[in-house]
């Protein structure tokens, strides 16, 4: 880290939007977990793979995932700047909306098939994020990976259990 780039990261701003961006990602756990918990009973009756993870891997999976996240975000919005920040925070935010409502579409709705719609166009705004991201930041992006690798294979896990309990 070079010195003009020490003082940004620690700024007031840096850290008001490092703060937001951690924020946003305990809003997205949260709005998740309230419509995925009182569905689980549901979840448990369904037929599924057996490369399904255990339970305990989905809470640990997603709190790392969301830590990732927003460092991806913090880094985007901190040394961005016009248009590359714009239209980063943009598909930023689609992928947002996306991966929020794939727990109402599959949970809430209790409809896998749904889930399976909104999984796709997830994996495509993820990978369109990572190319915003990628335009300002390389480490911004591969913060992005593991998110777009556990997507994938929950899209596949979508797709596996909606073939299994049709």
């Amino acid at each position: 880290m070079t010195d003009a780039v020490a003082p940004r990261w620690l700024s007031p701003r840096s850290l008001l939007v490092l703060a937001a961006a951690l924020a946003l990602s305990v809003a997205a756990s949260v709005l998740g977990s309230g419509v995925t918990t009182p569905n689980l009973p549901w979840y448990e009756t369904l037929a599924k793979p057996p490369f399904n993870p255990p339970k305990a891997a989905f809470p640990i999976a997603w709190t790392i995932l969301y830590v990732l996240m927003a460092l991806a975000l913090w880094r985007a919005a901190v040394l961005g700047r016009g248009a590359a920040r714009g239209r980063a925070i943009l598909a930023y935010g689609v992928q947002y909306v996306l991966n929020v409502g794939w727990s109402f579409a599959f949970f809430g709705a209790q409809s896998p098939a749904l889930g399976l719609a909104v999984i796709g166009a997830l994996l495509v705004a993820i990978a369109w994020t990572i190319v915003r991201f990628r335009a300002i930041d390389r480490a911004a992006a591969l913060l992005l990976w593991p998110y777009l690798a556990w997507v994938s294979f929950a899209a596949l896990l979508n797709a596996s259990i909606l073939v299994l309990n049709r």
